[in-house]
């Protein structure tokens, strides 16, 4: 086995809280499943930097670049988020530091945000919470999501667990992902294509935005789009805000182009408080929390504890789960 950290920290847990809970909650996850290592967490920027230097593993929020220059022992960075653009991994790949994330982590919970938009639309619990404010006693009808098409874009962790809770409600799906042959859990799938992603657009009811922003899905959806789409969709969108064009969005819903969005991410985000989104009856907004969970960082400890007992059995630090250099 690796001795790791030698006589030093084996893991250092950096000092920024995620999702509004203290990173002590990270660390001691990591205590529990790593009982034989020694887990150090760094409470202020001085801690990080000494720690940095002596320490093999690093995990956290994000990897600042002052710390570069203190990497010294460090062979593996365990970010705490899925995404990894704002971290320096150029600059970790030339001190030969691995970097790992957190895909999977919010598989269940980002699914629960996005059936949970579907159903409220399909049911109409807004009209509902409407009619209830105005102690207003008066019928309205509702959908039934059995038999309608489900397109989700992105078909990675999150994507997966969407369809996945999809299956009992008897829909159809659709999937669109970048390399569309090795298929995937819908019914079908399609590229981003224009002519194929428009197609499945133009047979969608719910349209689930569950994809990373690249240079192919930034501004994925626009005027165009919103003219393919079916005039009683409803667009949900827990990827990023840049993923739609925003002045497309608005313009789509005043003039019917579509039926309504639930919107946890924007562009911009926040929103300003005087935006007209704010103002729609048929768009719900939340505040970029679908990922938040109480599972979190005990779902990101399984992924980093079961990295480092690999390192530490081969003393290698290649092939580790959600390795991305």
């Amino acid at each position: 086995m690796s001795d790791l950290g030698e006589d030093g920290a084996d893991v250092i847990v950096l000092r920024e809280d995620m999702h509004g809970t203290p990173i002590e909650v990270y660390a001691n996850a990591l205590r529990e499943r790593l009982p034989d290592f020694e887990i150090a967490h760094a409470r202020t920027p001085e801690e990080e930097r000494e720690l940095v230097g002596t320490t093999p593993v690093a995990t956290g929020v994000r990897f600042e670049e002052r710390l570069l220059d203190d990497t010294g022992d460090l062979r593996l960075f365990a970010c705490a988020a899925a995404g990894v653009g704002h971290l320096p991994v150029e600059a970790l790949a030339e001190r030969d530091v691995a970097v790992t994330n957190a895909s999977g982590v919010h598989g269940p919970n980002m699914a629960e945000y996005a059936l949970g938009a579907i159903l409220r639309f399909v049911r109409g619990f807004g009209e509902a919470r409407r009619r209830k404010e105005r102690h207003e006693w008066r019928h309205f009808q509702a959908r039934e999501l059995k038999g309608s098409t489900v397109t989700v874009v992105g078909l990675g962790s999150i994507g997966e667990a969407i369809v996945d809770r999809l299956e009992p409600f008897d829909v159809e799906t659709i999937g669109v992902r970048y390399s569309p042959e090795k298929g995937g859990p819908t019914d079908e799938v399609r590229g981003f294509g224009e002519a194929e992603f428009h197609d499945a657009l133009a047979r969608t009811e719910y349209l689930v935005l569950a994809t990373p922003l690249t240079d192919t899905t930034e501004g994925l959806l626009g005027s165009e789009e919103f003219v393919t789409l079916p005039p009683e969709a409803i667009v949900i969108n827990v990827g990023r805000g840049p993923l739609i064009d925003t002045d497309a969005l608005v313009s789509a819903l005043q003039r019917n182009q579509i039926d309504g969005a639930a919107l946890d991410v924007t562009d911009p985000e926040p929103l300003p408080q005087d935006h007209v989104l704010w103002h729609m009856d048929n768009v719900l907004l939340t505040p970029h929390n679908a990922g938040h969970t109480p599972e979190y960082y005990h779902r990101l400890a399984d992924i980093v504890a079961g990295n480092v007992t690999q390192v530490a059995e081969t003393g290698s630090y290649e092939d580790l789960d959600n390795q991305v250099r």
